[in-house]
């Protein structure tokens, strides 16, 4: 009888099954400041219906593009409690078909959550590498590429359930904060792992799990008192992104028409003296082929972007955005979009990736930046990485002492702290997935402990890469795949369990300890989170700087030397006045600060001043 009855109906023309393939935000939560909210309604011709709500919900607007594939209802959800409507679609006053719109109830406190912030430390995990949680999705029916783990740049089978499986390996070597690299569906034939091209930004790629085990991995890292950044890419999708496939509007991407590369010169978005043509070569180019460039000025596209970032930060209950690529962005459009999210969330962080190579033109970028004001510009964007840090660390450690040699170049970089408008914003890091392994670069594990020593003690929130506190290595000139190598004990066929103390070599355990020792240190210490620093010129290539507030001071000692060195302690009479010992955190041994200090070859100290 039920049959007859919905076969009557279509009859009449009356289908009351859905004819929009898709309704974008999914769904959506009552109770947010990003009211006014804008759905992207996708199927054939469906641009041709009249809209009408069942419920006493006020649609604002209605935009068709040329595309009669799409349409764009606002909606009014502000007061609008939790609960159900339905989206009617009719032609001529007749009904055609309707569908159901959930607004969710919204957790409690959600606007107020705390981003990740200088107290956190944030551990980089290229997701497809790390382990492997679930085997039977390493492959999946609806997706091209294939898992191939012998392939360097193939699919390993890295997954979410992998990250899960080890959140306590992550919990106990101190860090307090998972950033992973994209977990979104790519749909590319090959190189798809990496997931910077992607073909659908509100489904978790199938070969990493669901979105439900995606908003699992937050509730688990919340758990532990510990938080969740995504990696958001505004600047570009893939090629196989189906929107891609059928335009919603022709400026919807950037068309020169078709493919142009961009010029990666970035410094054309602040050159008061470039061409136009300049300017827009960089901004408008294609990253890479692969990944057409969005055009971030079109308000459809901006706010489909806004819309879907808070999305994921409610629906995965997230505490931060790492930005790809951020400065590549047409500036005013992610100045809007950045400036949405933190006005959704206003204690959250957004970290962009800015990677210049001057604390200006980084700092340029940062919020409230007096340097972007002075071309009227502000990017709301709370946290920059520190590239020029990177830089300096990529080459102190082998260099022997001159004028512009050496640890000075660690000096120098926090000379121009000045420039930045909120220096704690800083992500301090040695390397992450597109840059050589530290390990590679020094081989020796004194170097890794120096380095280590400055991430967890200078201002600035700490990053580090995955595999790098077990020694982990990686020739950038091999390719990408030779520094996003498999976490040793992430396969169920691996020899070497490396998330084990018992697994590790005995090498692999004096990297995981000193890490574990000073970042467990660093989590209790606001004077490391939010204290003062004064740092002195390097003499004969030793490092000595504090980090101090009104009742506590950390002196921190690195000597790049292959020799010790004698401090004359006179020196630092300034800071150590009235401080006649302290704890050294590294030998957890008491000292006394009295006339000379005797710093061991290529070693470092941590010094916890006491009277």
């Amino acid at each position: 009888m039920k049959f007859l009855f919905q076969v009557c109906l279509l009859c009449f023309g009356l289908n009351l099954f859905s004819q929009a393939e898709k309704i974008e935000p999914p769904f959506w939560w009552s109770g947010m400041n990003h009211s006014s909210l804008q759905l992207m309604v996708y199927g054939k011709n469906i641009a041709d219906h009249d809209i009408t709500i069942s419920k006493d919900i006020l649609i604002t607007n209605v935009i068709r593009t040329e595309n009669p594939n799409y349409i764009f209802i606002t909606i009014d959800t502000k007061d609008l409690p939790a609960g159900t409507f339905d989206i009617e679609f009719s032609k001529k006053g007749k009904l055609l078909f309707k569908n159901p719109y959930e607004l969710k109830s919204r957790r409690k406190n959600s606007a107020l959550r705390k981003g990740f912030d200088s107290s956190d430390v944030i551990y980089l995990i290229m997701s497809d590498r790390f382990a492997n949680g679930v085997p039977s999705n390493d492959s999946s029916k609806e997706m091209k590429e294939k898992a191939d783990r012998n392939s360097e740049g193939g699919r390993h089978g890295g997954d979410i359930q992998g990250i899960i499986d080890h959140l306590d390996y992550i919990n106990e070597l101190g860090a307090t904060t998972v950033w992973s690299t994209p977990l979104l569906e790519d749909n590319d034939e090959k190189y798809s792992y990496h997931t910077y091209a992607q073909s659908d930004v509100y489904r978790i790629d199938p070969r990493f799990g669901t979105n439900d085990d995606y908003r699992r991995l937050g509730s688990e890292l919340h758990k532990r008192d510990m938080k969740l950044v995504m990696d958001y890419v505004t600047n570009h999708w893939g090629i196989e992104h189906w929107m891609i496939k059928d335009l919603p509007a022709y400026d919807w991407i950037h068309q020169w028409p078709g493919y142009k590369n961009t010029s990666y010169r970035m410094t054309t978005q602040y050159d008061p003296n470039a061409s136009e043509a300049d300017a827009k070569l960089c901004m408008d180019g294609w990253f890479v082929k692969s990944m057409p460039d969005l055009n971030q000025s079109n308000p459809l596209m901006l706010n489909y972007l806004v819309q879907n970032a808070i999305w994921w930060v409610e629906f995965a209950d997230l505490d931060g955005f790492r930005v790809d690529t951020y400065s590549y962005n047409d500036k005013e459009g992610i100045a809007k979009w950045t400036k949405a999210i933190m006005d959704e969330y206003p204690n959250f962080n957004i970290v962009g990736e800015v990677w210049l190579h001057n604390q200006a033109q980084i700092a340029y970028w940062q919020k409230d930046s007096q340097i972007g004001a002075l071309q009227s510009y502000n990017s709301y964007c709370p946290t920059m990485m520190d590239f020029t840090l990177h830089d300096a660390l990529m080459e102190v450690f082998s260099e022997e002492s001159k004028w512009n040699k050496g640890t000075i170049k660690i000096y120098d970089n926090l000379v121009n702290d000045f420039l930045y408008p909120d220096i704690d914003n800083l992500l301090v890091f040695a390397e992450n997935h597109d840059t050589p392994r530290i390990n590679e670069i020094y081989p020796n594990v004194e170097d890794y402990k120096l380095i280590m020593t400055l991430l967890s003690t200078i201002r600035g929130i700490p990053q580090i890469y995955y595999g790098s506190e077990i020694g982990m290595k990686g020739k950038k000139e091999i390719g990408d795949g030779d520094i996003r190598r498999d976490f040793p004990g992430g396969w169920e066929d691996d020899q070497n369990n490396a998330f084990i103390e018992e697994g590790r070599t005995e090498l692999q355990n004096e990297y995981f300890n000193f890490t574990k020792n000073v970042l467990n240190w660093r989590k209790d210490k606001p004077v490391i989170h939010k204290g003062k620093t004064v740092q002195f010129v390097p003499e004969n290539n030793v490092y000595a700087f504090f980090r101090y507030t009104d009742s506590e001071r950390i002196m921190v000692v690195i000597n790049n030397n292959p020799e010790k060195q004698m401090l004359d302690l006179s020196r630092f009479e300034e800071m150590l006045n009235g401080f006649d010992s302290g704890f050294e955190v590294i030998s957890n041994q008491k000292i006394v600060l009295n006339k000379e200090l005797v710093v061991g070859g290529k070693s470092s100290m941590i010094i916890e001043q006491m009277k």
